[in-house]
Parts: structure tokens; sequence; C-alpha cells
């Protein structure tokens, strides 16, 4: 077998491999609820949650993708912050904000976890914290895959601005120390 077909072979094994990675009915599964989130048309109490499913495609195998969700008490919805970079080229903002009765969809095929789950009058009184340091993400504008900021060194930042959260973040949360650059 000469060099070329050698490599092309390689080639060709690497991107089946790679694309067998990725779940195909991922736009699908993203709008649906993994059922671990307090349903709020239930939970009357005030409720934070952090979460992180694996990053899209072949990144999920080294890194986690996370989100916070936060809903006051008596709310009917949750208002969930997180950091996407694929607009910020075009001029978009890289952190979104949006409401939603599901909080823990599926990222991009990927079944999230929770890390921090917070309920009653403790979520209540955090919760105006953390929509101060919201408005105070001093990347809202940027996205950096590595070493960050991404979407990883959002949640860090707001428990490193929000310490009686005591927030600890997963281990494959690549670019969550780079919130320590701008943590106070």
């Amino acid at each position: 077998m000469s060099k070329i077909s050698t490599v092309r072979m390689v080639t060709l094994l690497c991107v089946m491999f790679l694309s067998a990675c990725t779940n195909t009915d991922w736009r699908t599964a993203s709008r649906e609820s993994a059922g671990i989130a307090p349903d709020p048309a239930l939970q009357t109490q005030a409720v934070i949650e952090f979460y992180a499913a694996d990053a899209f495609s072949w990144r999920g195998w080294f890194a986690v993708h996370t989100w916070v969700a936060i809903k006051e008490q008596d709310a009917v919805e949750y208002t969930v912050y997180e950091v996407v970079g694929w607009q910020v080229d075009r001029g978009l903002p890289a952190l979104r904000e949006y409401t939603t009765t599901t909080p823990d969809r599926y990222w991009y095929g990927a079944k999230p976890e929770k890390f921090l789950s917070m309920q009653g009058p403790k979520a209540q009184a955090l919760i105006p914290q953390i929509k101060a340091a919201v408005s105070r993400y001093p990347w809202a504008n940027e996205y950096t895959l590595v070493p960050g900021p991404n979407s990883n060194t959002f949640p860090a930042w707001l428990g490193l601005q929000v310490p009686e959260l005591e927030l600890k973040m997963p281990f494959r949360a690549i670019g969550s120390g780079f919130a320590d650059n701008a943590s106070s």
C-alpha cells in the first residue's frame, strides 16, 4: 500500500469515526426536557440550577457545556443564561438569556446533569445577586474556545461573584479557570 493510500485510508477512518460521534437526532432531542428540573407549574419555591452536558460533537469527549437557570418564587418559567459563540463573529452577543419551562433541555443530543441545585428561601435571596452578576459579566460579547472566555467561564464567573452558591465546576468544564482573570 502506498503512502498516499495509507493517508487516505487513515483520513477516511477518522472521518467515519468522528461522524459516528454525533447524534443525528440532536434537533429533536435538543427541545426535549431531560426530566431533571423541578416543574415550574408545580414548584412554587425559588430555584437555582446549574447544568452541564457533553459539548457538541467530538468536543464532548473532552469538555462539557454549562449553563444556569433561575426561577423566582411563584414564577411559571425559568430564566436561562448561557454563553455560546456561534454568532459572535456576526456581532451578536455570546451571552444569551431566554425564558422556558424546560431549562434542562438536551444540549445537541447530550443529556444534561445538574451540578448545583438550590431551592427555597436561600435561592430566592441569591437570585438578585445572580442577576446583578449577569449584568456585569465582562465577556458578554466574546467567545474563545480555549482558553476562554467560553460557556464554562460564565457559570464559573457567577460562582466567584456569588460565593454563597458554593459552586464547584465539573472537571471537564474547560475554560472555567479563565474566570479567575476578572473575578472581582
